[in-house]
């Protein structure tokens, strides 16, 4: 059959062609990307401006007392599993009288208001914060009933909070994480701590890429953001916020310093902190026996409840980022604003090159069965291949080495299979992502689509230590 003066043979080589060189320039631009990210990190590293900070013996795990009062905020819907253990393992290695845990449950939901009062045992440092609407609304309305239930408490009191700290109900916080949050926020209006995706042995590749994802951003990329000046981004668990600065927030915001519209109201808000003149960090410290001082949390095994959770992040940060922040004119800040944002477009790219491989295989038969001669490479194409493949196993390796630094050989080698599921993930994610932010275009709500949580780290590892 032939179409102009091209058989459909000969139309399906040129289409091939054509997006193979427009997949392999852009995936060319995303190495170029990593690679000045690598090599930051590496100057850095070298030059000393990256280091990870090791604690002295004993600190800060020997001290009970805060410089100043310190409220941790915590969103719960539905999460009778997991906010028990959560609440017990933090009283326990919190001890500091200074802290009030506060925790927002909804009117609906009387499983998980049973478990915080059957967890807390009566200790007065746990606020349940119940809040007047059905839920679930958004996790920011939530946070936002937990600050008025702060601003509240300081009225009657007179004291008030030095810094707000925002955790899940799923999280196993560190024991040092509190006071070095506290003394942190002398010189930062916002800090944010390492977060440790634990991998999971009954879900060794959905589970368990997160340990990958987490281990590489928050060993690296937030590192080399730090050192470059760059606005850190909260990631919602293991950050501080000064309370004067949320009240700042609040004021500009008409009483809610959490953006209620928003899925990734934790994203923002470390952003506009900067925005606003605010000071923020990202904080990578060891214990003097080697502990990486980090929130840790088991993230979701299965696939649609995956795809569900990185469909909120694609959505929250790349698509509502773009409407509900703009970009920023400084270089720097442009440049981590492209790498957050990337999401849709990689996954649009990963969808052509896996299309590609199996045009490859039919482009083979093709050329067996004399139906047409497959074209000479051409020099650009035969570079950015070249390039590509190179780009790719420096991405794989560095993923491994990452990996391995937190969690051992083993997973550091997992995690080079697992990239592939991790690729998926996202495709599938972007899809679901899209489609939700043109709803949402229409007039559809911000509904929390939150993932369900079953198992805790702080029960499995209730006997092993922490881990480095």
């Amino acid at each position: 059959m032939v179409l102009g003066s091209f058989s459909i043979a000969e139309w399906f080589v040129l289409v091939q062609h054509e997006l193979l060189l427009f997949t392999a320039a852009f995936f060319a631009l995303g190495i170029v990307d990593e690679l000045a990210i690598d090599c930051t990190y590496v100057w850095y590293r070298i030059s000393g401006r990256i280091r990870t900070w090791r604690l002295e013996e004993g600190d800060p795990d020997a001290v009970t007392s805060l410089a100043g009062r310190a409220a941790v905020f915590i969103a719960a819907w539905r999460e009778e599993g997991v906010i028990g253990p959560t609440l017990v393992h933090m009283l326990d290695v919190w001890p500091q009288s200074e802290l009030t845990v506060y925790v927002g449950c909804y009117r609906n939901d009387p499983a998980t208001m049973a478990a915080v009062i059957a967890a807390v045992r009566g200790d007065p440092r746990v606020r349940l914060v119940v809040h007047g609407k059905d839920g679930p609304t958004s996790k920011a309305d939530c946070l936002n009933r937990l600050y008025r239930a702060l601003v509240d408490d300081e009225l009657r009191s007179g004291v008030k909070a030095s810094m707000v700290v925002l955790h899940d109900a799923e999280d196993m916080v560190d024991p040092a994480a509190l006071v070095l949050l506290d003394r942190a926020m002398w010189q930062a209006q916002f800090v944010q701590l390492p977060v440790l995706a634990l991998p999971q042995r009954r879900s060794l590749w959905v589970g368990s890429h997160y340990s990958d994802e987490f281990a590489e951003s928050h060993g690296k990329a937030l590192v080399v953001r730090d050192a470059l000046g760059a606005a850190i981004p909260g990631a919602g668990v293991g950050c501080a916020i000064a309370r004067s600065s949320l009240a700042k927030l609040a004021d500009d915001h008409g009483g809610d310093p959490f953006a209620r519209e928003s899925l990734t109201e934790d994203y923002e808000l470390g952003l506009k902190i900067a925005k606003a003149g605010g000071k923020g960090r990202f904080l990578r410290v060891r214990t003097a026996d080697g502990r990486l001082i980090a929130t840790r949390a088991f993230f979701p095994t299965g696939l649609d409840e995956s795809v569900r959770q990185k469909t909120r992040w694609i959505h929250g940060i790349a698509l509502q980022g773009w409407d509900r922040l703009g970009w920023e004119a400084e270089p720097v800040e442009m440049w981590m604003q492209l790498r957050d944002r990337r999401g849709p477009l990689a996954a649009i790219l990963l969808v052509i090159a896996y299309l590609l491989l199996g045009f490859g295989a039919i482009s083979i038969i093709i050329d067996v069965l004399g139906l047409v001669a497959l074209p000479p490479s051409s020099p650009l194409l035969s570079i950015l291949l070249w390039i590509n493949l190179i780009g790719l196993v420096m991405r794989l390796v560095a993923r491994a080495c990452f990996t391995a630094r937190e969690y051992g050989w083993r997973e550091g080698l997992m995690a080079i299979p697992r990239t592939l599921v991790s690729n998926i993930i996202t495709i599938m994610a972007a899809r679901r992502a899209l489609v939700a932010y043109i709803k949402t275009l229409r007039g559809a709500p911000v509904i929390w689509d939150k993932t369900e949580h079953f198992d805790h780290p702080a029960l499995l590892h209730a006997n092993q230590n922490l881990g480095a």
